[in-house]
């Protein structure tokens, strides 16, 4: 069967439901809300070239938001970088498979957590790749709490004073993080005005729509300037009692809860 975008999506979510019950572990809201971001990239070569982990060649995935790593695990087990009977061991002891992003696991570009690290190192890594005249294009998937981050906004003067034009950066802008809402913490409004006085071009799009996705990457990879995607998404998105909770960002569900939200993601 061909990997589409929907039947990635659904995948994605259905694996990261499982592992964070599993697991009993926390951020399945943040992992939701990007499994329609990461099902384009990994189903669309022609826009995200990833490759084999180790090919030089290949595109550069950095997931900055690294609590959500489950969604990323199961991605690439999708891509077929491991076998997906080993995510099963997710959040075990002594599992590569850890409870952050881990550079141990085959297609995790670099290890996360800590919020605001990706960025610097996804310049790092852009800047590489013009200096050697290189083709690679780097993305990086942050969330909208993390851009509270001094060293976020410090990536991105650096970014666009340097050209960087084979960066593009994903922003999960769903509103919610930790315990409150993005706006009632720090606001970041008006993100995008701000982005574009950093010298960023900028695309404001569904998180969950695609086609829109797809258009927007597509655009910003062929941009002349450094391209942010501010993408509108929903935490917890596809589960209805996780959707816009702020609770699912720590909670993790239990046997009744797993078969709902299965029920829901699952395509027939």
């Amino acid at each position: 069967m061909k990997l589409t975008t929907d039947i990635a999506a659904s995948k994605i979510r259905e694996l990261s439901l499982k592992l964070v019950h599993k697991a009993k572990a926390s951020h399945i809201g943040s992992a939701l809300s990007i499994a329609d971001v990461l099902a384009v990239l990994i189903t669309s070569p022609d826009i995200c070239d990833l490759r084999q982990p180790q090919d030089p060649c290949r595109d550069r995935l950095l997931l900055s938001k690294g609590h959500a790593c489950v969604a990323l695990y199961s991605a690439l087990s999708l891509k077929g970088y491991f076998e997906e009977s080993s995510l099963m061991t997710y959040g075990d002891d002594y599992s590569p498979f850890m409870n952050h992003a881990s550079h141990y696991v085959p297609g995790v570009e670099v290890s996360t957590g800590a919020l605001g690290h990706a960025m610097p190192i996804a310049c790092g890594m852009a800047l590489a790749a013009k200096l050697r005249m290189q083709a690679w294009h780097t993305f990086v998937i942050l969330s909208d709490g993390e851009l509270q981050e001094g060293s976020n906004w410090e990536s991105f003067m650096f970014a666009a004073h340097h050209d960087l034009n084979n960066l593009t950066i994903i922003i999960d802008n769903n509103n919610l993080q930790s315990l409150e809402s993005v706006d009632s913490t720090l606001s970041l409004k008006p993100l995008d005005e701000k982005l574009k006085a950093f010298g960023w071009a900028v695309y404001i799009v569904s998180g969950h729509n695609h086609n829109e996705l797809k258009n927007a990457l597509t655009s910003a990879k062929e941009s002349s300037k450094p391209a942010a995607l501010i993408m509108l998404t929903t935490k917890g998105k596809g589960v209805s009692f996780m959707e816009n909770s702020v609770e699912w960002h720590y909670k993790s569900p239990n046997d009744d809860e797993l078969s709902n939200a299965l029920g829901e993601v699952v395509l027939p």
